[in-house]
């Protein structure tokens, strides 16, 4: 029955303010064309169950013991004379709630629902109540004579919505507080509204006496918690890795460095190759076991905003294979590798804030902004977990390499399509970003945030039903001599050179080819263009996809071409609730080609690096998950030898 034939059915307006909320369950009735208020009574029911006529019969003078389920027909008897109504009723009482938390959920969830910004001092201030409803003469006497009705904050009363038996009990200590304030104040009370609340006291004892312990001791609690919480402004959240992992074979591995680049002799022979051009690696590495920590604090100063400062601290470094001398790959990066500050130093490595502006969504990074802190969606469900502890192993599987295409501090904005909407559906958004690379805040000349390196990204964002979302990407960056272009922003090494944090040293360093023919290494300006693309095809199976290509400008050199692909199908629920089973696979990025001056020294790819990972997430608790995955390598670097790694992952969140 609704909430507002609830009302309709009190005799008093004290009685009415009393029932704002109801007993145990959901209340249920037929509506009547006109009811009449003071003939008419409906006590709620838990389970909703369905009464006939001829199955009610009196109501008993005292109530069923809340601890009680249900009562049939032959435990109803007479209703107390001050409540009989004109027609013959049914009560089912509810049992009570199994445990404290059950009613302080119970509780909580009134609490929050039913606040009201201010009391209301006239019924028209309700706005989805008017004189044509049936029980509006009724609540206008609450509202207006005895002030214990409030409604939403949005100025509604919904008087449809079921309620439960403690809100009832909560309404009705409201009426009493009201009733008390009447009495002292020397206002009018008649001896009828006294005794049918007697008689609702009665049968809301039990309610009210646990309602008022909780009152109590909730007080208490709230006190505690503002003289020790942290911040009124500021959430703590955190996550901790612990990770066990190794690669496979550890043996030596000799190949042509031509296949990793291409180098004059000289350079060939200072990274240790033979007069053949031959090099061999160590691939030997030990098993390893470390952590990577991050801690944020999240501001919010308006409810819709939202300061995120990060700090971070790891000690696991990636794995070196078929890296030549400083010539290292990004391949083998796991998203823990992300956040090694060496020895467990703690840093912030992330520091940005994100706000509304009208109907668009604003970002602002000031250290460590990537692009894929602010798009509206990188479409790969599962594996997506923003470099935490939740995701895909490898930084390849977890998203789109054009996303790791520069980084650092910048700003971003997030639009509707407005009138494309129509075709490109409800959700459709257009995002710009801006992020200048690692020397944003050097004010010397040649740097800034508009003289050096930086990185512009376009995204296009839209479903196509309810199962399928796309987004299309336009990358354009600019990369010092020596810096790698899958980066995420963290520039060039002090010293020799620096692979990126995904796909191969080629790919990352198109720009250092001149060295073949003693010219100095180039600067490049890269133009990306991705696309990608998931599926739901059930509640727990999503299948989601990328690919880039890159067109590279060695600047006053020549050109490169870089390309990526992948994909991968996730189940969800796999086995448990919360567990994930992921296999990706795909080509991390690598160099289809590169010529400097007019082919005189030139690059062309032999073997594509194909990588194949497969992880299942094990979800232990809500705040703890293990993860056993492995990472099968095909041609690391784009030589020969293949590789794989093994890892343990488990991941604590709070």
């Amino acid at each position: 029955m609704s909430k507002l034939l609830w009302k309709s059915l009190l005799v008093s307006p004290v009685v009415l303010g009393a029932a704002l909320v109801s007993s145990g369950g959901e209340v249920r009735a037929t509506e009547s064309t006109n009811p009449n208020l003071a003939e008419t009574l409906a006590i709620t029911e838990v389970n909703e169950v369905q009464v006939t006529e001829n199955q009610l019969s009196e109501l008993p003078e005292e109530p069923a013991s809340a601890a009680e389920a249900q009562v049939n027909e032959n435990q109803l008897s007479e209703l107390p004379e001050a409540l009989a109504p004109a027609t013959e009723l049914a009560q089912v009482t509810p049992a009570t709630p199994s445990n404290e938390t059950e009613i302080l959920n119970q509780l909580d969830q009134y609490s929050r629902e039913g606040k009201s910004e201010s009391q209301l001092t006239s019924i028209t201030e309700l706005t989805d109540v008017s004189p044509g409803d049936w029980a509006y003469d009724a609540l206008r006497e609450l509202v207006e004579d005895y002030k214990c009705i409030v409604g939403y904050p949005d100025r509604t009363f919904r008087g449809n919505r079921p309620t439960s038996r403690y809100e009832f009990a909560a309404g009705l200590r409201a009426c009493l507080d009201r009733i008390q304030e009447l009495i002292a104040a020397g206002g009018v009370v008649t001896e009828e509204d006294l005794e049918k609340l007697r008689t609702l006291i009665q049968q809301f004892d039990a309610e009210l006496a646990v309602l008022g312990t909780r009152v109590d001791n909730l007080d208490a609690r709230v006190a505690f918690l503002e003289d020790h919480q942290f911040s009124t402004t500021t959430k703590l959240q955190g996550e901790v890795i612990f990770a066990l992992t190794d690669s496979f074979p550890d043996d030596q591995e000799t190949f042509a460095l031509q296949d990793v680049f291409a180098l004059n002799p000289v350079a060939a022979a200072a990274l240790g190759a033979d007069a053949a051009g031959n090099i061999t690696v160590d691939n030997d590495t030990e098993t390893i076991f470390g952590d990577r920590v991050r801690l944020v604090l999240n501001t919010s100063f308006t409810g819709t905003d939202s300061l995120i400062t990060r700090l971070a601290a790891g000690n696991l470094g990636a794995f070196d294979i078929n890296g030549p001398g400083t010539l290292n790959t990004g391949e083998t990066f796991q998203t823990f590798n992300l956040g090694d500050t060496g020895g467990n130093d703690v840093v912030v490595d992330w520091l940005a804030y994100y706000f509304n502006w009208e109907a668009s969504s604003l970002y602002v990074a000031a250290f460590g902004g990537i692009h894929s802190d602010y798009v509206a969606n990188t479409f790969n469900p599962y594996f997506e977990d923003f470099d935490g502890g939740n995701g895909a192993l490898s930084t390849f599987a977890s998203e789109n390499p054009i996303y790791r295409i520069g980084g650092g501090a910048g700003g971003a904005i997030t639009l509707g399509v407005g009138p494309l909407e129509s075709i490109l559906g409800p959700n459709a958004a257009l995002t710009l970003g801006y992020l200048a690379g690692p020397d944003a805040a050097n004010p010397t000349n040649g740097n800034g945030i508009a003289n050096g390196e930086y990185s512009a990204l376009g995204q296009l964002s839209f479903n196509l039903g309810d199962r399928i979302g796309i987004g299309l990407t336009y990358n354009h960056a600019y990369h010092r001599a020596r810096s790698p272009i899958f980066d995420l922003g963290g520039g060039r090494a002090d010293a020799g050179f620096s692979g990126g944090v995904v796909g191969s040293f080629a790919a990352n360093n198109p720009g250092l080819l001149g060295l073949a023919v003693g010219a100095n290494a180039a600067p490049t300006v890269t133009n990306s263009y991705g696309g990608s693309i998931a599926l739901r095809l059930s509640e727990n199976i999503s299948i989601s996809g990328f690919g880039t290509y890159t067109d590279a400008i060695l600047i006053e050199q020549g050109e490169a071409e870089i390309w990526t692909y992948g994909g991968g199908i996730a189940f969800a629920n796999a086995g448990k609730e919360g567990n994930v089973l992921g296999i990706f696979g795909g080509a991390q990025p690598y160099a289809g080609s590169i010529d400097v001056f007019n082919n005189a020294a030139s690059f062309r790819v032999d073997d594509v690096p194909y990588h194949i990972e497969a992880f299942y997430k094990y979800q232990v608790s809500d705040n703890i998950s293990v993860t056993p995955g492995v990472i099968w390598l095909l041609n690391p670097n784009q030589t020969e030898a293949d590789a794989v790694i093994g890892t343990l992952r488990t991941t604590f969140t709070f």
